[in-house]
């Protein structure tokens, strides 16, 4: 049960990280925002990819690999943004529409069609949306609906849980093509080095304000980087599918944290929407187990 303790770690160190962001470093901008965990995870990203073996590489992980940045780039980008404009209670739990997302583009890209389970769970992640912006003060049979568009981070993070369904059967597919590990921590060094070269080059950050809060973005950096560890060596122990489903406990977290750090309204109700959308993502992710 090595893998459900790793990843259980993956889920509360995403959740964690978000939450320590937000808190944090929410003063500043989206760039900036995300450059903090880019740098500071730097250093330990690339100490433990030295000790990993390269295995052979082949044409079909350098297209992977390749393409994966410029769409986990965006993603990112637009996840900050997010995290910063809403409550997280409001925005994480709308990554559980990323494998509802994916039977769109598995159909497109693999031509899979969803079973039965797979249908039920869309609606079930539906109906956990629609639950997560019911607002007991002023509820209406559309308000949720509504309130969805009115809510600039929950249709960010749609707009991210749709990229990441890309990024995700990409990403897969490098990993299939080399391992786990290597592939998650290669990617981030490079990941890492090009996003802040970039950022920095067309002036959206500047590298001395790294040096103004350096144990918080440390304490940013490692989580990321204890992120990218756990993911690796989760999914390295046991299929995809069962790694994924644990980890997506980090929406749970994350209401969590948001009750608990920034006091955020509706708790009750945005939990069980959350934990409906959970469960439509198990439901999706599981289907074909």
């Amino acid at each position: 049960m090595l893998w459900f303790i790793l990843s259980l770690l993956t889920a509360l160190s995403v959740a964690t990280h978000d939450t320590w962001i937000k808190r944090y470093f929410s003063h500043l901008s989206p760039y900036e925002m995300s450059a903090y965990p880019f740098l500071y995870s730097l250093p330990p990203v690339a100490a433990t990819l030295a000790f990993v073996p390269a295995p052979p590489l082949d044409f079909t992980f350098w297209w992977c690999f390749l393409v994966s940045i410029p769409l986990n780039a965006v993603s990112f980008l637009v996840y900050m943004r997010a995290i910063k404009l809403s409550p997280l209670s409001l925005t994480v739990p709308y990554l559980a529409f990323t494998p509802a997302f994916m039977i769109l583009t598995g159909y497109l890209f693999l031509g899979e069609i969803p079973s039965y389970p797979g249908m039920v769970g869309i609606l079930v992640i539906c109906a956990g949306g629609y639950i997560l912006n019911v607002d007991p003060r002023q509820w209406t049979l559309w308000a949720p609906l509504r309130a969805v568009w009115r809510e600039p981070g929950s249709r960010q993070m749609l707009g991210v849980a749709f990229i990441y369904s890309f990024a995700s059967v990409i990403g897969k597919k490098g990993i299939l093509h080399s391992s786990p590990l290597f592939f998650n921590l290669s990617f981030f060094v490079v990941f890492n080095i090009t996003l802040v070269v970039l950022l920095r080059a067309t002036g959206r950050i500047r590298l001395s304000r790294f040096k103004e809060f350096p144990l918080k973005g440390a304490v940013a950096g490692l989580l990321f980087y204890l992120h990218a560890l756990f993911h690796g060596l989760a999914i390295a122990m046991t299929q995809a599918a069962y790694m994924i489903s644990v980890k997506r406990l980090s929406i749970l977290f994350s209401v969590l944290y948001g009750k608990l750090v920034f006091r955020e309204a509706n708790i009750t109700l945005r939990f069980s929407g959350a934990l409906l959308m959970l469960a439509g993502a198990l439901l999706i992710t599981l289907q074909g187990r």
